[in-house]
C-alpha cells in the first residue's frame, strides 16, 4: 500500500468495486496498518503496555471490519464481500479483539495485587 499504492489497488481482490484509485487514500490507510502492526508488536514485548497497545489496535481493526459490514448492509458492496473480506478485515479484527481481552483479563490479577499490596 505504501510502496506501490496503484499496484496494490489493482491487485486486491474488491478493491476496484469500493471506488476510484485514490494514492492518497491508499498510503493513508497503509500508514493505519504499519502503526496497527507495531503496536501489536509493540504489546508483544512490552507487557506492561499490552493492554492500551492491543485494545486501541483491536478498536480500530473492528471499526474497519463494522464499516466494511456496514457498506453490505446500505447496498454499496454485494453480500458476496462479507466472504471475500473476511480474511484480510474481519479475520484480523477479531484476533486483535480475542489478544485484547486476554491480555486484559491476564492483568487484572496484577493490578488486584497492586491494590491489595
Amino acid at each position: 500500500m505504501l510502496a506501490a499504492p496503484a499496484r496494490w489497488y489493482f491487485a486486491v481482490p474488491g478493491v476496484t468495486t469500493t471506488g476510484p484509485f485514490n494514492q492518497h487514500f491508499v498510503r493513508d490507510i497503509g500508514l493505519i496498518f504499519v502503526l496497527i502492526g507495531a503496536a501489536m508488536l509493540s504489546g508483544a514485548l512490552l507487557p506492561a503496555q499490552r493492554v492500551a497497545l492491543w485494545s486501541a489496535s483491536g478498536l480500530w481493526l473492528a471499526s474497519h471490519a463494522l464499516f466494511h459490514l456496514w457498506e453490505v448492509s446500505v447496498g454499496i458492496c454485494g453480500p458476496d464481500a462479507i466472504a471475500r473480506d473476511f480474511p484480510a478485515v474481519t479475520l484480523p479484527a477479531l484476533g486483535a479483539i480475542a489478544l485484547a481481552f486476554w491480555a486484559w483479563r491476564d492483568a487484572r490479577p496484577a493490578r488486584a495485587q497492586k491494590a491489595y499490596s
